[in-house]
């Protein structure tokens, strides 16, 4: 590919908060510029057809509505861009089993290609899972050109936490993302979830807001420790989850006030990562946290607290928090335009470096 180009990507995450679009200019291997972003809520009647779906497979009940809500959702958002040469869409993860049936994300990024009149790669996930990896994280290889763009001169740690947290280890002194030694990436475990969906059923809200209830109640030692004795946390990474591998944990606090539950559930997202962390090569000094969880004051508290890392939020980097994962599909696209890997054997497990994605035309 000759010279940067300016990129559309886009995210629809697992806490079906609502579609995130951002744009980058990028060559696929250094970030030369970030651009415009928006986002476009998803309505409660479009969360409930989305939430319906979680779990569900090509073909199964409820699939095409939910499919038609993402398509629909986008178009109406990134019809909003102009200047974009290529959209990287990522669609909405329905179900997620890289050791069986694969990774189902639903929209049809020809549908996009077709109602945008641009180039769109999509279907980031399938080669990676068809070659034997995890599929999931995808973003690690953004955040290492993340790492260099602010100037990082020792390892450091990104970690997102949106539905499900996932970390990425990050050496920026390596110059090539797909170089063994670049990378290491893994999910942690549950990370808003839990407390979204806690908060859904006992309160009928979204989420706990800024961690306030969660700050209020006391956590529950014996399920944290019960929690982190589950199989999952002895796995050598790299691994990946399904945002409802952990739905179980929700029973686990159903005895509690809301105000213990929460705190509880929250407490449990940043043990799963202190975790995690014991898994990095080398131990880092800054751990940049994105994602919405990063608003959530009692689950930076708590990270604080379990990590020796020097904890705080991507802006303090330079960095957008709420658009770094569509900013990621933006720089994808341009390595998957350009036939460059997309994934390797430290970020997803998969065998050899891989370049993944479909390209449909207009």
């Amino acid at each position: 590919m000759q010279g940067p180009i300016w990129a559309l990507g886009s995210m629809s995450g697992t806490s079906l908060d609502g579609v995130d679009a951002a744009m980058v200019l990028t060559d696929g291997h250094r970030i030369h510029e970030f651009g415009p972003h928006a986002y476009r809520p998803y309505s409660e009647a479009e969360r409930t057809t989305l939430r319906a779906a979680l779990g569900r497979w090509h073909g199964d009940p409820e699939v095409a509505e939910a499919a038609e809500v993402v398509e629909l959702a986008h178009v109406e958002l990134l019809s909003r861009f102009a200047g974009a040469e290529l959209v990287g869409f990522h669609g909405q993860t329905l179900a997620h089993d890289p050791g069986g049936r694969g990774t189902h994300q639903a929209g049809n990024g020809a549908l996009l290609a077709e109602a945008l009149g641009l180039k769109t790669v999509w279907d980031f996930r399938s080669t990676d899972v068809e070659l034997g990896g995890q599929g999931a994280p995808l973003a690690p290889f953004f955040h290492h050109a993340c790492a260099r763009f602010i100037g990082a001169a020792e390892p450091l740690a990104i970690l997102n936490l949106g539905g499900v947290g996932n970390v990425t280890w990050v050496d920026p002194r390596v110059p090539a993302p797909e170089t063994p030694g670049a990378l290491l990436a893994f999910d942690t475990g549950p990370a808003n979830a839990p407390v979204n969906d806690l908060m859904q059923a006992r309160r009928g809200q979204m989420q706990d807001e800024g961690g306030a209830l969660a700050r209020t109640g006391k956590v529950d030692a014996g399920v944290i420790n019960r929690f982190l004795s589950l199989s999952f946390f002895h796995k050598i990474p790299p691994k990946s989850l399904d945002r409802n591998d952990f739905h179980a944990l929700l029973q686990q606090v159903s005895h509690l006030s809301d105000a213990d539950a929460a705190a509880t559930l929250t407490a449990a997202a940043a043990a799963a990562v202190a975790r995690g962390a014991e898994h990095f090569p080398t131990p880092v000094n800054r751990l940049l946290v994105t994602g919405g969880g990063r608003h959530n004051a009692a689950l930076m508290d708590e990270l604080t607290r379990r990590l020796t890392s020097h904890v705080e939020p991507v802006e303090a980097a330079g960095l957008n928090g709420d658009m770094l994962e569509a900013q990621a599909f933006a720089y994808l696209a341009v390595r998957v335009a350009g036939g460059l890997p997309t994934s390797a054997p430290g970020t997803t497990g998969v065998a050899a470096a891989v370049g993944g994605g479909r390209i449909s035309r207009p």
